[in-house]
């Protein structure tokens, strides 16, 4: 008979091993890209939520090297636009044979494609997928997320690699965990969580899983009493997380940021509401929406004269309205739009981190996953309410590796205050999902490190005569 801990041991339901001991662990890999890497690949589905520039990139390659390697198959590698050749031009670096593919075909060992371009690949051709910048899928339309989730499916060897891994809400970490085929998004919630009506609703509508549309209403789910520090060891058996290398006990010399200075410039309409003899502040999305409607001319020119002497910059935008003002008030400004083809947005892309566009100017949705733009140090921002776009869109140019101070001008209106609180609370949420999954994460691992065979066994007296 087990006794009552070991039988809660058992229905803990911690994820298991899938993979096999790694064939090769090159020496430019830092000691905690080693220890990922061969962590993730015993692992064999995985997860790395690693912040920008601490080398998601070769950690990615070397994992599907050694899938590889292991299987003699290739392995696909899915990346935001643009990403794609910046991943090949990491493997040449590393030695590694990688090439890009734009029309499905198997161009290399590891082959490599963006997600727009996913649907031209067949999932039978390839042992192991990684999804870089997983988090971005979520902002795509449900059928390229079902896309995304029926090529992963099937898959046995996955890895997922992003920065945000749930920025708004604990709650979708399940999207992460049903697309590497641990717990389903639904039996997560039931496992883990609650909600004031009680039931398994997670929208007014339901929920179909990973590609089901991504509305949540976070406040009204919350940890069953006893089930937080059990949700997190559950995270920790599949998904290592880190801000920086000492999350893993490892040595942060040479991974030190510059400083983020915010400036926030607060512009007024020069035309009050149409209906109103006194123009008010917005209360709520709508009255909110209607004043960005209304104030594009003002703060897209307060952000044009802010970038007017920078040497390279990005002017983020989330209106239509807003990226065709900034163009033609911006001198030297390039735009990338939603509705330009995929080669275009890729070239335009590929050119701004060249450094022959001063000045681009595009959404957050658009190009801010995944890229790495140390060449520039300063933007212009208007404020949503997506916390995962703004800090994206932030860590284009500051990350690891970044040698001057970035500057951040968050242009916004009194209405727009609303937006910017709610940034706030959101990445203060990330901080706190950080905090406990490193912290159960380091339980982990010294669990793993401790070795309670470090004495001479002792044998009794009895069993010696």
């Amino acid at each position: 008979m087990l006794d009552y801990g070991a039988f809660l041991e058992r229905k803990a339901q911690l994820e298991g091993e899938h993979g096999f001991e790694p064939e090769w662990l090159p020496d430019f890999l830092f000691p905690f890209q080693r220890a990922l890497v061969e962590w993730a690949t015993r692992k064999g589905r995985a997860a790395l939520f690693a912040d920008c520039g601490l080398g998601k990139t070769p950690m990615q390659l070397v994992w599907a090297e050694n899938v590889h390697r292991h299987t003699g198959w290739p392995v696909l590698i899915v990346t935001p636009l643009a990403v794609s050749f910046q991943t090949v031009a990491e493997a040449e670096k590393f030695g590694i044979e990688a090439a890009v593919s734009r029309d499905g075909s198997v161009a290399a060992p590891i082959t490599v494609t963006n997600y727009e371009r996913l649907h031209l690949f067949d999932e039978d051709d390839f042992a192991g997928v990684v999804c870089d910048e997983s988090s971005a899928i979520k902002a795509f339309d449900g059928t390229r997320r079902a896309i995304v989730t029926a090529f992963m499916r099937k898959m046995h060897y996955r890895l997922l690699c992003t920065a945000t891994a749930a920025p708004n809400d604990y709650i979708e970490l399940g999207t992460s965990s049903e697309a590497l085929g641990y717990l389903g998004h639904m039996d997560m919630l039931g496992r883990f969580f609650t909600n004031r009506m009680g039931n398994s609703t997670a929208t007014n509508g339901g929920y179909r899983g990973f590609a089901a549309p991504r509305e949540w209403k976070g406040p009204e789910w919350r940890f069953k009493g006893h089930a937080e520090d059990h949700f997190w060891r559950w995270i920790s058996s599949w998904a290592r997380a880190m801000r920086r290398p000492s999350d893993l006990g490892f040595d942060d010399t040479g991974f030190d940021l510059p400083a983020l200075n915010y400036r926030e410039h607060v512009v007024e309409a020069r035309e009050r509401h149409p209906e109103r003899l006194f123009d008010m502040p917005a209360t709520g999305l709508q009255e909110e929406r209607e004043e960005q409607r209304r104030t594009v001319a003002e703060r897209c020119e307060r952000a044009a004269d802010l970038l007017v002497d920078a040497d390279s910059a990005v002017a983020w935008c989330q209106l239509n309205d807003e990226g065709d003002r900034l163009t033609k008030l911006i001198d030297g400004a390039v735009q990338i739009k939603g509705s330009d083809d995929a080669d275009a947005k890729e070239e335009a892309l590929l050119a701004f981190s060249r450094g022959e566009v001063r000045v681009l100017v595009t959404k957050p949705i658009i190009g801010a996953w995944g890229l790495n733009w140390q060449h520039c140090n300063r933007m212009s921002f208007f404020p949503s309410h997506s916390y995962e776009q703004y800090y994206q869109a932030v860590r284009r140019s500051w990350r690891f590796g970044q040698k001057r101070d970035v500057l951040v001008d968050i242009v916004t209106t009194e209405g727009g205050a609303n937006a910017l609180a709610n940034l706030q609370r959101k990445a203060a949420q990330a901080d706190a999902m950080f905090e406990a999954l490193t912290a159960h994460m380091h339980d982990a691992l010294a669990i793993r490190r401790s070795d309670p065979f470090d004495r001479e066994m002792e044998a009794p007296a009895w069993l010696m005569s």
